[in-house]
C-alpha cells in the first residue's frame, strides 16, 4: 500500500489527462457543488481531503472548518478574491494559483474589446444579421480609429504590459499607466507612468487590469469617470467591484462616455435585470479573458502541477502570498 497517496477534492472539472496526473499519486473526488447531484459528494469528502483544486467558488469559514486536513488549495485562476486569505493564512493552509500562462490571451481579449467598442463590431455585425444592411452606412453607424490614439492602463503587471505592447507595436499608440510602483517610460518613450487622474483625463481608452484588493474595491466611480476624456472608451476585464456600475450607468447614459467594453461584473453570471445586460453602449462578455482551449489547459495543469508539488511538501510553482 502507497502511505503517500492522499485525498484531493477537485471542486470543478478537470481535462482528462491532468486528472490521470493526480490519480497517479493520490486518490481524487470530482465533485463540483454548483452542479445538481454532487453537493452531496462535495460535502462529503470535505472531512478527508488534503488538496482541493478548481476556481470560481467562494470559499468561507464554515467550509474550511469542514475540511481539517486541508494543506493546499490549488485555484485555477490567477486572482484569489474567492479566498478567506487571513483564515487560510491562520490555517496554514497553502493557496497556489496559476499567473502567467493566461496572459498574452487575456490581453489579446482585452485588445479585441477596445476594438470592437470603437469600431462598434458587434452593432455592424447584427445590422447585417437582421438584414438592415440595404446600403452603404452612413455615419451613424460608422465607428473610431483605434490606431495613434491614447491607451490607458490602470495596473501594470504582466497583463498590463503585454497590452501595451500590443497597443505600441500593433497600433503606434501612446500609453499612459497608473500603478502603485511606477517605472521608468519605455517602448522610446511610449510607454509612460502617469497619475491615475492623468490616464483617466488624457487617455481616449482606458483600462483596468488591476488585482482586487481592499485599496481597488470601488476605486472607478462618479469622479473617476467624471474625469474621463469626452468621447473616451472605458473596458474592465479584471474585477467587477473595482468599478461602482451605477456610476458607469451614469457616465454612459448622462456622461461623455462613448461606450465601455466588460467582461466583468459585480455580479456573476449577470442577472438578467441587469442594465448592462442590453445597455446599446456596453459590449458585455461572459468573464471570458482566459478562456481558449489552450489557456485554459495550461491553467488546470499548472494548478495540478501546484497540488502535486505541495503534497510532496515541495515549493509550488505559483504560491500567492498577498
Amino acid at each position: 500500500m502507497n502511505t503517500n497517496r492522499k485525498q484531493v477534492l477537485a471542486f470543478k472539472e478537470l481535462p482528462d489527462d491532468q486528472l490521470v496526473r493526480l490519480r497517479a499519486e493520490h486518490d481524487v473526488v470530482v465533485a463540483d457543488p454548483r452542479v445538481p447531484g454532487q453537493e452531496d459528494a462535495f460535502r462529503q469528502a470535505l472531512p478527508t481531503a488534503h488538496a482541493m483544486i478548481g476556481a470560481s467558488y467562494r470559499f468561507d469559514d464554515a467550509l474550511l472548518d469542514a475540511a481539517p486536513h486541508l494543506q493546499v488549495v490549488s485555484s485555477v485562476s490567477v486572482g484569489v478574491d474567492n479566498y478567506p486569505l487571513a483564515s487560510l493564512k491562520a490555517r496554514g493552509i497553502m493557496l497556489c494559483h496559476t499567473p502567467g500562462v493566461l496572459t498574452e490571451s487575456v490581453a489579446d481579449l482585452y485588445f479585441s474589446l477596445i476594438l470592437a467598442t470603437s469600431r462598434r463590431i458587434v452593432e455592424l455585425a447584427r445590422h447585417v444579421r437582421e438584414g438592415r444592411w440595404t446600403s452603404n452606412i452612413g455615419p451613424d453607424l460608422f465607428g473610431w480609429d483605434v490606431h495613434g490614439k491614447t491607451l490607458g492602463i490602470l495596473g501594470y503587471g504582466r497583463i498590463g504590459q503585454a497590452v501595451a505592447r500590443r497597443a505600441v507595436h500593433g497600433f503606434g499608440m501612446q500609453v499612459l499607466y497608473y500603478t502603485r510602483t511606477p517605472a521608468a517610460a519605455t517602448e522610446g518613450g511610449r510607454v509612460m507612468p502617469a497619475s491615475l487622474d492623468e490616464v483617466l483625463s488624457e487617455s481616449d481608452f482606458v483600462v483596468v487590469v488591476l488585482p482586487l484588493t481592499d485599496k481597488t474595491r470601488g476605486l472607478i466611480g462618479p469622479r473617476e469617470f467624471a474625469r474621463m476624456k469626452p468621447g473616451a472608451i472605458f473596458v474592465n476585464g479584471a474585477r467587477g467591484a473595482i468599478v461602482q456600475e451605477d456610476a458607469l450607468l451614469d457616465a454612459l447614459d448622462h456622461g461623455t462616455l462613448r461606450a465601455a467594453g466588460l467582461d466583468v461584473f459585480a455580479r456573476e453570471p449577470l442577472p438578467p435585470d441587469s442594465p448592462l445586460r442590453d445597455h446599446p453602449k456596453v459590449l458585455a462578455l461572459p468573464h471570458a479573458g482566459s478562456a481558449t482551449h489552450e489557456t485554459r489547459h495550461a491553467m488546470a495543469e499548472m494548478a495540478v502541477s501546484n497540488v502535486l508539488l505541495a503534497l510532496k511538501g515541495r515549493r509550488p510553482l505559483a504560491v500567492f502570498e498577498a
